[in-house]
């Protein structure tokens, strides 16, 4: 569920429910991803304002829900970058607009699920907890048919 692009690491959620990734990747129910986010040089005091009332990018506003600075230097900035959208790299896009380049993107959240410390290449079930405490995964969950997940044998008037 919401891809991520090559140079970018971090938390994918993979299911095998359509209605539920497709409610997830929906523009409308402006599901939350976390990003940290370092880029090159150190950036304008107003830039966490630009981000958030939205960069234009070849006629498309870009804006972030969210963006905190985390630590400046002389050579990068380290920014943690809220999204309620997942355009094609996005992050990316907004930060160029601005003049720099995006060196490190990693996903450290994604509809209340978080990353944690799970190492790079490593994988996990959600416990069932994680997905009746997540606030969009719940929601989403009530609204599906409880019949979804069976298999097509399992389900009635199978032909």
């Amino acid at each position: 569920v919401g891809r991520l692009d090559l140079a970018s690491t971090g938390l994918l959620l993979l299911t095998n429910d359509t209605r539920l990734a497709d409610w997830l990747t929906d523009p409308a129910n402006r599901v939350v991803r976390r990003y940290l986010v370092t880029v090159r040089g150190q950036l304008d005091g107003d830039v966490v304002e630009r981000l958030e009332a939205g960069i234009d990018d070849r006629g498309e506003r870009l804006t972030a829900s969210h963006v905190a600075v985390r630590k400046r230097s002389g050579r990068e900035t380290h920014l943690v970058v809220e999204l309620v959208e997942g355009r094609n790299r996005e992050i990316r896009r907004m930060f160029r607009a601005l003049g720099r380049d995006v060196t490190r993107l990693k996903r450290v959240a994604f509809a209340g699920i978080e990353l944690g410390n799970l190492a790079p290449g490593r994988w996990r079930h959600l416990a069932a907890d994680q997905l009746r405490d997540s606030g969009p995964l719940t929601r989403n969950a009530r609204q599906r048919d409880p019949t979804r997940n069976r298999s097509r044998a399992q389900q009635p008037n199978n032909f």
